[in-house]
């Protein structure tokens, strides 16, 4: 065997000193571990539970039911004024036409009475239509009048035309294409006024637009024309004054 060979085994003095001063360390590591760890969990529990405030919300739920009581209110005034405004509207308008009805009767009865200096013979007041239900016929009532022959009767015959669009084309009914067998027209016999009544049939597809009274009176009591409007006619109202 050579006397350069290294040696199978290294040999070394025990140190009991540097074997404790390794396990000290080590536990003294430990220790600062378990210390950091309780620090922190008692961190966290310091730290407080997010959340609202129990009192503040109270407070905030009192004054949004406050609020909503407040809009209620609001709401419920203003639903009041606005059927307060459309029944004030609805009376001035129901005013309105009493007012106009009166002017119209006073016109009317003026005439009768010869409030003019001008009397007058024989004259068509007012005309008034309305339809049939589930039909194309329609109610027509003609007034008319007369103060020129305060003691005498006024006799005589009526007949109505009507004028419209058929077809995109204007066309004119006479009074033998509206009321069929009765070529001689609607009679009248009165001294100061009268509510002539009849009923006519419009074709179908046909809109009328105007309406118009030819009365003649026998033995001389005068002759008259007159139109109106469709829409004037059916906007009329009958008046319940009027009698024979």
């Amino acid at each position: 065997m050579s006397s350069s060979a290294s040696p199978r085994f290294i040999v070394q003095p025990h140190d009991p000193a540097a074997a404790r001063r390794r396990l000290l360390l080590l536990l003294t590591v430990w220790l600062a571990t378990l210390a950091l760890a309780a620090f922190g969990g008692w961190l966290l529990s310091r730290v407080p539970v997010s959340g609202p405030d129990p009192v503040e919300f109270a407070r905030l739920r009192s004054e949004n039911e406050q609020l909503k009581q407040r809009v209620a209110v609001l709401e419920r005034a203003d639903q009041v004024d606005k059927v307060a405004s459309s029944d004030l509207q609805q009376t001035l308008r129901e005013r309105e036409e009493e007012i106009a009805g009166l002017r119209t009767d006073l016109g009317f009865y003026a005439r009768l009475v010869g409030g003019g200096a001008r009397r007058e013979g024989l004259a068509v007041h007012s005309v008034h239509v309305e339809p049939v239900k589930d039909s194309s016929a329609w109610n027509v009532v003609v007034t008319l009048t007369q103060n020129m022959k305060r003691s005498q009767s006024s006799e005589g015959r009526l007949q109505l035309a009507i004028e419209g669009v058929s077809n995109s084309q204007l066309k004119n009914l006479g009074w033998n294409d509206l009321a069929a067998g009765d070529s001689a027209g609607l009679p009248f016999s009165f001294k100061y006024f009268q509510r002539v009544s009849g009923t006519v049939m419009l074709p179908a597809g046909f809109t009328p637009t105007r309406i118009k009274v030819v009365a003649e009176a026998s033995g001389g009591g005068g002759r008259v024309e007159q139109g109106f409007a469709w829409s004037e006619a059916q906007a009329a109202e009958e008046s319940s004054n009027v009698q024979q």
